[in-house]
C-alpha cells in the first residue's frame, strides 16, 4: 500500500468526524418531530449543546431495564435489574420519568455510550498490540459497562446492551451473550466498526479478512444476517474512500454503494427534496437499518466535501440521529480531503480522544 500518511490522515479526519457526530446529536436525539428541534433550538442545532431538560418524544418509561427491547421496569424474581444494578449504576431513577432525556445532564460536547464503546474497542485493540482479539474485546467491555461508578456520562443503554447483559447475567457465555429484540438491526452496531476496519486494514490484512474479522464481532452483540449485511457494504465503502487514489471519482464509489443498497442518488438528490423530508417522510428516521442506512447515504453523497455541514443537517432530522451521525460522520470524514474537523477540538474529551485515535493509527500527526 502506497502514501500511508496520507491514509492514516484520511483515516484520523473519519475518526474525528465520528464523534463529532455523535455529540452533535445528543441533545436532539430521538427528537421524531423536527419542529420539536427548531421549538428546542431556534433555528436548529449548529454546534455542541448540552441536553435539554424536557424530551417531547422521549418513551424511556416503554423501555425494559431487565432485558433488551420494551416491557417491565421491575425486577423480575430474584434477577438484578440490568440498568441500575448491571450497567448504567446509579442511573436507573432516571428511566420511569416522563419526558425525560435520554441523555439528561450530559453537557455540550459530551459523547454517547455507543461512541464510548467505539473507544473501548479502540483501546483493545490498542493493548493488544495492534492486533483484535475477540475475547480481549468483550472482556474490556464488559468490564467497562459494569464499572462502578460509571466511566461515561450517559444515562440511556440501547437495546442491545441490556440485552446481552441480561443473557450475561443469566449465566451465558460472554461470546453467547447477543441478544435479538425487535431493533438489533440497528445502526447503533455500526458506530464501532470503523475504528476495526482502519486498524486492520492499515496493517495490510486483506479486506476478505477484514470483512470475516468484522462480521465475527459484529455478531457478538448484534446477531442479525440483514445488518451484517450492510455492515459488509460499509466496509467495502470504507475500504474504497480509505484507499482512494488522487484520480478516482468519490462520486462514482457513492453511487455504487447505493446501487447496491437499491438506491439512485443522484437521481435522488435532483429531485430536489429538503432533508427532513427525505430522512423523516420517504426514509424514517428511526434506528432500522432498512431505513437508517439509506438516510446515511443520501446525506454523506449530498454533503461530500462539506462535512460540518452534513454533520448539521443530520442532526436536524432528528430520530436516531447520533448513531446515524457517527456512521455519516465517517463516511464524510473520508471523503473531505482537507483540512481536518476543527469542530473536533471542542470535545469534552478531545485531548484523550486523539491520543486514542492516533494510538490505533499508530500515527502521529506532523
Amino acid at each position: 500500500m502506497t502514501n500511508m500518511p496520507s491514509i492514516q490522515q484520511r483515516a484520523n479526519t473519519a475518526l474525528r468526524a465520528l464523534f463529532v457526530g455523535d455529540a452533535l446529536a445528543m441533545p436532539v436525539h430521538w427528537f421524531y418531530n423536527p419542529l420539536d428541534i427548531d421549538r428546542a433550538f431556534p433555528g436548529g442545532v449548529a454546534t455542541f449543546e448540552a441536553a435539554p431538560t424536557f424530551h417531547p418524544s422521549s418513551i424511556m418509561p416503554l423501555h425494559s431495564t431487565s432485558q433488551g427491547g420494551r416491557g417491565t421496569q421491575k425486577a423480575v424474581g430474584a434477577t438484578r435489574q440490568i440498568v441500575g444494578e448491571v450497567i448504567l449504576k446509579g442511573r436507573r431513577e432516571y428511566w420511569g420519568q416522563a419526558n425525560q432525556h435520554y441523555h439528561c445532564g450530559m453537557q455540550a460536547g459530551e459523547n454517547t455510550l455507543n461512541a464510548h464503546c467505539a473507544r473501548v474497542l479502540m483501546r483493545s485493540i490498542v493493548e493488544s498490540e495492534q492486533e483484535y482479539d475477540s475475547a480481549s474485546w468483550l472482556h474490556d467491555y464488559i468490564a467497562f459497562m459494569t464499572a462502578n461508578p460509571p466511566q461515561h456520562p450517559d444515562t440511556y443503554a440501547e437495546s442491545y446492551h441490556r440485552g446481552f447483559f441480561a443473557n450475561l447475567e443469566s449465566g451465558k457465555a460472554p461470546a453467547q451473550c447477543g441478544a435479538v429484540t425487535h431493533d438489533t438491526a440497528s445502526i447503533g452496531g455500526l458506530v464501532g466498526i470503523a475504528p476495526l476496519v482502519f486498524a486492520l486494514r492499515i496493517k495490510d490484512f486483506p479486506l476478505a479478512q477484514v470483512q470475516v474479522i468484522v462480521r465475527e464481532h459484529l455478531l457478538l452483540t448484534h446477531p442479525d444476517e440483514s445488518l451484517a449485511r450492510v455492515c459488509a457494504s460499509y466496509v467495502a465503502l470504507l475500504d474504497a474512500l480509505l484507499f482512494r487514489d488522487s484520480s478516482a471519482d468519490v462520486t462514482a464509489i457513492m453511487q455504487d454503494c447505493g446501487r447496491r443498497a437499491g438506491i439512485d442518488l443522484a437521481a435522488l438528490l435532483a429531485k430536489g427534496r429538503g432533508d427532513r423530508d427525505i430522512v423523516g417522510r420517504m426514509f424514517s428516521s428511526a434506528c432500522y437499518i432498512s431505513d437508517s442506512w439509506p438516510s446515511v447515504l443520501y446525506l454523506a453523497y449530498k454533503y461530500r466535501g462539506q462535512t460540518m455541514t452534513g454533520l448539521i443537517a443530520n442532526a436536524n432530522v432528528g430520530g436516531d440521529n447520533v448513531h446515524r451521525g457517527a456512521v455519516l460522520g465517517v463516511i464524510l470524514g473520508l471523503l473531505q480531503d482537507g483540512p481536518e474537523l476543527d469542530e473536533f477540538d471542542a470535545l469534552t474529551d478531545a485531548k484523550q480522544l486523539q491520543s486514542e485515535i492516533q494510538a490505533l493509527l499508530n500515527y502521529t500527526r506532523s
